[in-house]
């Protein structure tokens, strides 16, 4: 993995959180609205990452067809003629065009809002050695939220969301849990700041 910044960013660890079809694309069953706008700033935020050596995980949710490791408030979208969102193998579960898993990349598959939760990522980052984190994708009030205040729990340094690489269903929601996670110290850059950064 080649870096243009050595080891400054070597305790890093970039998470792009459900940048899938099912969230991302136009009539999507689960819809983001503000996910399609987001794609650039994803793919940018990416290749800024891989340029300075940062692992990229993947973080995306698979359910089992059936709906059996799904949230009960969602189990009635994977009955007979339902739309089953990010079904293992299914279309929607794939990754928006533009985002690719590398070879040296990790992927996590997630059933719940945080990617922590029931999930092997904190020994993951501690085996690789990571105490800061950069967080992107979909969206703010669920996903990103939850994964933010677990990684501020668990005592991670310094945990970065760029704010205009992430999205809600609104501005207002957005805005609204971007100063939240902003109040329990966690930093809050535009994808410019944060490539014009020096170190994480």
């Amino acid at each position: 993995m080649a870096s243009e910044n050595g080891c400054k960013w070597n305790k890093t660890a970039l998470l792009v959180i459900d940048m899938q079809k099912d969230f991302v694309l136009p009539g999507a069953p689960m819809l983001v609205k503000g996910g399609e706008a987001i794609v650039p700033n994803v793919i940018k935020t990416v290749e800024v990452a891989r340029s300075r050596g940062i692992p990229i995980i993947w973080v995306v949710r698979e359910h089992d067809p059936l709906g059996r490791d799904v949230e009960l408030f969602r189990r009635h979208l994977y009955g007979d003629g339902k739309p089953k969102p990010t079904s293992k193998g299914s279309v929607g579960a794939e990754l928006v065009d533009g985002l690719v898993i590398e070879e040296d990349d990790y992927k996590l598959v997630k059933t719940r809002f945080s990617a922590f939760f029931n999930t092997n990522l904190h020994s993951y980052l501690q085996g690789i050695g990571i105490t800061n984190l950069v967080i992107i994708g979909v969206q703010t009030p669920n996903c990103i939220r939850q994964t933010v205040f677990d990684a501020v729990a668990l005592d991670y340094e310094r945990v970065t969301v760029i704010i205009d690489a992430t999205a809600a269903a609104t501005p207002d929601v957005h805005i609204a849990n971007i100063f939240d996670i902003k109040n329990v110290g966690v930093a809050t850059p535009t994808l410019e700041e944060w490539c014009r950064s020096k170190e994480q």
